[in-house]
C-alpha cells in the first residue's frame, strides 16, 4: 500500500471516530435536559399538590425561605 492511502484510511477512521463522539455526546446531553425538565416538572407538580392540600410549602433561595399556600386554604 501506498503512503497516501495508509493515511487516509487513517483519517477516514479518525473522522468516523470524531463523527460518533459528537453524536453520542449530543445524545447524552439531550437526556440530560430532559431529565431536567422532568425534575422541574416533578417539582412543580409537589409543590402545587402540596399547596393546594392547605399544606405549608417552604421554599429556599439562598439565605431566603418562604412559605406558600393555596390562596382558596386562608380563612
Amino acid at each position: 500500500m501506498k503512503k497516501q492511502t495508509i493515511i487516509i484510511i487513517i483519517l477516514g477512521i479518525l473522522l468516523l471516530g470524531t463523527i460518533g463522539y459528537i453524536i453520542q455526546d449530543k445524545y447524552i446531553d439531550s437526556k440530560v435536559q430532559q431529565g431536567i425538565q422532568i425534575g422541574y416538572q416533578q417539582a412543580i407538580i409537589d409543590i402545587v399538590q402540596r399547596a393546594v392540600m392547605c399544606q405549608q410549602v417552604p421554599l429556599r433561595i439562598g439565605n431566603e425561605t418562604i412559605n406558600i399556600i393555596a390562596v382558596d386554604c386562608i380563612n
